[in-house]
């Protein structure tokens, strides 16, 4: 990794991968007002950069994914209303990590709190270690989680383990949060990254336009109706039949060759 800017968010590119560094561990890699506008740009550019089709996120040192926003920066946010308007503000990152279009696999390690764990759910596909620390503790504090977090940990999780989670404070390990689905691989710290990167890598392997629309799909899933989303499917799936891509799936087929996908 290029040297820390501690206090930033770091980018560096493998490929079709951009991996997405919180960096700032000596304060646990929690987030600033000004992370917040940089996370929304980096979103923004890295949907629209062609070449990047999968985004690994990972937390800069050895103590934590992120323990979320930085309490004492939250007064730079403005008055309530300007804090209930920072979706359009484009200062919440937990929220800019929820619009990617791309697929986001999450390379998690210690601390996973607050706005970390919205984080983590706004991501595709969570990989953590045993070390891991999951935690909802805002209701000790007087409030809940804003960026998703009773609404995309309940749909992750269902409602009582959310509950249980939500309404404790509690923290729970890696491998409690393998046993209720909120994470879907368990590997030591040493591999975090690569086993992390090789889940990324076979992402990127396949076609962009499919795996974009996969994603939708995964995504409708979760809000819509089944018989709109079957008929939503349908028509994902026709359209992607007529694609550059899938014409040349069905020729690396034929041919017994790995198909070269470009994104057409």
């Amino acid at each position: 990794m290029a040297g820390h800017t501690d206090g930033a968010i770091t980018v560096e590119h493998h490929g079709h991968i951009a991996h997405v560094v919180l960096d700032r561990p000596k304060k646990l890699n929690a987030m600033t007002v000004a992370m917040d506008h940089q996370m929304n740009d980096l979103v923004h550019a890295l949907n629209n950069d062609a070449n990047v089709r999968v985004i690994l996120l990972s937390g800069a040192g050895d103590r934590a994914f992120s323990a979320g926003s930085d309490i004492t920066d939250l007064d730079e946010y403005g008055d309530n209303w300007s804090y209930r308007n920072r979706f359009d503000a484009r200062t919440d990152y937990a929220r800019a990590m929820w619009l990617n279009r791309k697929p986001v696999v999450a390379a998690i390690h210690g601390y996973c709190i607050g706005g970390g764990l919205e984080m983590a759910c706004a991501s595709d596909i969570r990989i953590a270690t045993p070390e891991a620390s999951f935690g909802a503790g805002e209701i000790k504090w007087g409030w809940h989680g804003g960026s998703g977090q009773t609404q995309l940990l309940t749909h992750l999780i269902g409602p009582g383990y959310a509950s249980r989670l939500l309404l404790t404070g509690d923290r729970i390990d890696g491998a409690e949060a393998l046993r209720i689905g909120l994470v879907q691989q368990i590997v030591p710290f040493s591999d975090l990254i690569d086993t992390a990167m090789a889940v990324a890598l076979t992402i990127a392997g396949m076609s962009p336009i499919a795996v974009e629309k996969t994603k939708s799909m995964v995504r409708l899933a979760q809000n819509a109706p089944l018989d709109v989303a079957l008929l939503a499917e349908n028509d994902s799936f026709a359209y992607l039949m007529m694609t550059e891509d899938a014409a040349e799936g069905r020729a690396a087929f034929a041919e017994k060759r790995p198909p070269v996908f470009k994104g057409r």
